[in-house]
């Protein structure tokens, strides 16, 4: 590979980094609309949550199989082909007649996001040589930060004051102009075919390493989306009005920018203190959320702490599972995209559990437990979580 930096590499980040913020934002939108979305196709809210779980456990079961399937088409119309499924899917969402329809959607998108996050991480470390991975795939994540910056809150406030299906709808109206940058815009990669890009000679210690990355990105996901799939109405619990969500998931998806720019800042030196850092701050602001509840300015303050903190996660493991040399860079994006979703699966189904059981109270104490836990594996695996990232 040629030596390219980042800035040679810019046009191709920037569009990355658009389409990751459609992606996101299509992931995530019902969280903040959980009350519309429940009163509006006549289910209970918990049900209602399902719907991320719906979809994270479709990427879960096809990430790795779709991405083995397609590893020999050519990444750019592959990567365009999952844009132009977001758009059909959200589509589909805005005009579905009953809650089925919404869930044979959101079963469409996650059969696109299966194969978007595996090929868009590998392709962000194809743009650019090997020495600045970490920087390229966290420019590329800040689309996704900006999802949960602007997408979501942005959608829920729409939501809120004209009806969620035109939050579906304008979502979709964003991906269809997302798909023509990428037509127009993103400069195609190479690809060897069969090739075992990113292999090493210690391949069984690579995979290892792999597993072990990967492993515990979905102790952090099913911590986090244990209780940020319920977020609003952790909110709404403390007094705050149905319109302020949409502005307090605003400002808390600014906040997560201060996560992204850690993670830009250290990634490519220290990513072991970068990543116990991050977890020990989660779990301390979501102690802090959970002991103050309802207090709203506890809470509040408790939550901003924790998804700033979370928005060095996507980044870190990412490089991390590509620095693992356990697979190709396809691959390890792959696992990295089935176990986030998961994560996020196994999150959302668990905080379904504990908001129609023991309740909001113990929300936070569940995701602080499993993030702990994932804590303490990096502790553990100093192979997996090294100190210096060329190793």
């Amino acid at each position: 590979m040629t030596h390219r930096t980042v800035r040679d590499a810019a046009a191709g980040i920037t569009v990355l980094a658009v389409a990751n913020f459609v992606a996101i934002t299509t992931e995530v939108l019902p969280v903040g609309l959980l009350p519309q979305l429940a009163g509006g196709l006549g289910v209970p809210e918990s049900t209602a949550g399902l719907l991320v779980s719906v979809y994270a456990f479709v990427v879960a079961a096809c990430a790795v199989p779709l991405t083995l399937a397609t590893r020999r088409l050519a990444r750019k119309p592959l990567l365009l082909t999952t844009v132009v499924v977001y758009t059909a899917a959200n589509l589909l969402a805005a005009v579905a007649p009953s809650f089925a329809v919404v869930v044979a959607a959101r079963t469409l998108g996650g059969l696109g996001h299966a194969l978007f996050f595996s090929v868009s991480i590998a392709y962000a470390a194809r743009l650019v040589s090997p020495l600045y991975t970490g920087r390229a795939v966290t420019l590329v994540t800040t689309g996704g930060t900006f999802g949960f910056v602007l997408g979501v809150p942005l959608s829920t406030s729409l939501g809120a004051a004209v009806g969620w299906r035109w939050s579906f709808a304008v979502l979709a109206g964003v991906c269809a102009l997302t798909a023509v940058l990428v037509a127009r815009l993103l400069p195609p990669v190479e690809v060897a075919p069969g090739a075992g890009e990113g292999a090493s000679s210690d391949a069984r210690g690579g995979r290892s390493r792999l597993g072990i990355v990967v492993g515990t990105n979905t102790l952090l996901f099913v911590g986090q989306y244990t209780v940020y799939t319920f977020i609003s109405l952790l909110l709404l619990a403390t007094g705050l009005g149905e319109a302020a969500v949409g502005p307090a998931l605003l400002v808390f998806g600014a906040l997560g920018i201060l996560g992204l720019w850690a993670a830009g800042r250290y990634l490519d030196r220290r990513p072991r203190t970068l990543t116990l850092a991050t977890i020990a701050v989660m779990v301390l602001a979501l102690a802090a959320v959970a002991l103050g509840l309802p207090h709203q300015g506890v809470v509040l303050v408790g939550a901003a702490v924790w998804l700033a903190a979370f928005g060095a996660v996507p980044a870190a493991f990412q490089t991390l599972a590509l620095r693992a040399r356990g697979a190709s860079a396809d691959v390890a994006g792959a696992f990295v995209n089935a176990t986030s979703n998961l994560g996020i699966g196994l999150g959302a189904a668990v905080g379904s559990v504990v908001v129609a059981g023991p309740g909001l109270a113990t929300l936070a104490w569940t995701g602080a437990a499993a993030m702990a836990l994932a804590g303490a594996v990096v502790v553990v695996a100093r192979q997996a979580f090294p100190h210096d990232p060329a190793r």
